[in-house]
């Protein structure tokens, strides 16, 4: 990863670098560093990985402030673009992101394009079915396999990606060339060069995938949806805008549940009195996956704003063109916010948390995220109840540079 720069001035503050490291100890928690400055410095200017320089914030309530600001813009700076350079917004980026760099309305109205396919409703009714077959396929196959395998491989990747590949209408034999190109493009640890490659690699994934449903006239899935609302007289969707929304649907369905999917599970493994509570009571499931997202809130790096005027944020002034990024691993550990918040809790009952973003841009495939991780995590332990570790915890290798935090591989003997 780069190398932070601290101790240069900005304004009238000095810099400090953005926490990243963590307790190879405790890899489920958050920086420690975190917990001072959400005691001490709780919006602090920071030097980010990449060089750039902004404020973040550590607690929740100023955290759901910035969120929740009008006056604090979606369209932020690329986490890899240096001050002064082109941002994903731009023009000349390597793609159009679509409605994650919206603000309103443009946001809500692009968003309410999608929205029909993931309510609690739709999900249930038209995909439930679906993950339930695919979930005891690969338990299927793990069972007929060997007693030690890598969970990630076995579980954790392929079916976030089966389940994006059948919401989308992509076919399933593409996922490596996909995935790969989603590692490349959310790796704050390789090049600007090298993540633009990804970038690139997925458009023309998309571009080309488009082109072929449109020559057979296909109508599987969302993306055939959007290519009939970028056609024709009433089109309300550009040939750049469906692209780039193909791209974000595609790389940000499978790439954040797969990272959750894993790291849930080794959370499990490594707390044996919760997952025995689960076991005996199922129907606490759906409370511990909102745990489980607070507790480990794998977007690692935070999400940013731009203010678009001068404003204050919980005592600091915030000029306008400042850069504002909410370390949600931190919010959601405030003690403010929620009791003991450093101890998993799968009976916690809460109101709201950072898990899957914030206001109106929360993660739009949250519903289908829930669907999964309340499907595969009671089947995992309930058909492999001796299910363990095949080493230490120190052992699992994580993914420190990725945009979302997670297990690189997770070695498991059932």
């Amino acid at each position: 990863m780069t190398e932070s720069l601290s101790n240069q001035p900005v304004g009238d503050q000095p810099l400090i670098s953005q926490p990243v490291t963590r307790d190879p100890l405790n890899p489920l928690d958050p920086p420690a560093e975190y917990t001072r400055l959400r005691e001490d410095q709780p919006i602090v200017k920071v030097r980010f990985p990449n060089g750039s320089a902004g404020w973040m914030v550590t607690r929740f309530e100023e955290g759901s402030q910035v969120f929740s600001d009008p006056r604090l813009s979606a369209r932020r700076p690329r986490h890899d673009t240096p001050e002064g350079e082109v941002d994903e917004a731009d023009d000349s980026a390597p793609f159009d992101v679509g409605f994650v760099m919206m603000d309103e309305p443009e946001h809500g109205a692009y968003r309410r394009l999608l929205t029909g396919r993931f309510t609690p409703k739709a999900v249930q009714n038209k995909l439930q079915p679906y993950i339930d077959k695919i979930v005891d396929d690969h338990l299927d196959a793990i069972a007929a396999g060997p007693e030690t395998f890598d969970f990630v491989q076995a579980m954790a990747l392929p079916i976030p990606c089966l389940v994006i590949c059948e919401l989308l209408g992509v076919p399933y034999e593409d996922r490596d060339g996909f995935h790969e190109a989603t590692v490349d493009l959310m790796d704050m640890g390789k090049s600007r060069e090298v993540r633009d490659k990804g970038a690139h690699w997925l458009i023309r994934y998309i571009t080309g995938l488009v082109a072929e449903k449109r020559r057979t006239g296909a109508t599987d899935g969302i993306l055939a949806e959007l290519i009939n609302k970028a056609d024709g007289e009433d089109a309300i969707l550009s040939e750049r805008q469906l692209i780039g929304l193909g791209v974000l649907l595609l790389f940000a369905g499978h790439d954040t549940t797969a990272a959750m999917m894993g790291l849930s599970t080794l959370t499990l493994l490594t707390h044996d009195e919760q997952r025995a509570e689960l076991m005996e009571h199922p129907e606490k499931m759906g409370t511990a996956v909102e745990e489980l997202m607070r507790y480990l809130t794998i977007v690692q790096f935070g999400l940013g704003r731009v203010a678009k005027e001068d404003l204050e944020i919980g005592g600091a002034q915030i000029k306008k063109g400042e850069l504002v990024v909410v370390a949600m691993n931190a919010a959601n550990r405030d003690p403010r916010a929620f009791q003991d918040p450093d101890t998993l809790d799968i009976d916690r009952k809460m109101a709201r948390h950072m898990g899957f973003g914030y206001g109106v841009h929360a993660c739009l495939g949250q519903n289908v995220a829930r669907a999964e991780l309340k499907t595969v995590l009671p089947k995992l332990f309930q058909r492999f109840p001796n299910l363990r570790l095949a080493g230490s915890l120190e052992e699992v290798p994580m993914d420190f540079t990725g945009t979302n935090y997670g297990v690189r591989k997770l070695m498991v003997t059932r």
